[in-house]
């Protein structure tokens, strides 16, 4: 299987998280993972927060920052194209998200190939997911 990674789905993955188990599990049983061009930089704003905010300790965001590296290493990213935005501008009009979700799910659909029926879309956020589910994806993990 091979599905695609919102970013909210592959901060768990560098960085104990709630959800950290369950999205290690799931790719456990992924061949590959797909993602947005600007997942890396989302996943280190993220965790670039947390250690400005005292949430997490310097070292282990540290080593949370390599572990996505690690990973950008091994996924494959859709590219910012005028496809992808004109897309995410679709969205936008249809589902109650916000400009970086939008694009997210346009990268989604892009490599779906516009069809969601049978791939995955792995994500935390549930706005994104709902719509996400409403474009025809399986969302995971299962609620």
């Amino acid at each position: 299987m091979v599905s695609f990674w919102d970013t909210s789905a592959v901060l768990p993955l560098a960085i104990a998280e709630p959800a950290t188990q369950a999205v290690r599990a799931l790719l456990e049983n992924d061949a590959s993972m797909v993602v947005w061009w600007g997942t890396r930089t989302e996943c280190v704003s993220a965790l670039q927060r947390r250690r400005r905010e005292a949430a997490a300790a310097r070292t282990a965001v540290r080593d949370a920052l390599h572990l996505v590296e690690v990973l950008a290493q091994e996924w494959t990213e859709v590219a910012p194209t005028e496809v992808v935005r004109k897309r995410a501008e679709r969205l936008l009009a249809v589902h109650a998200i916000r400009a970086a979700d939008a694009l997210q799910l346009a990268a989604a659909l892009v490599w779906a190939r516009n069809d969601p029926s049978g791939h995955c879309f792995v994500c935390l956020d549930e706005r994104l997911r709902e719509a996400a589910g409403r474009e025809g994806f399986q969302v995971l993990p299962v609620r």
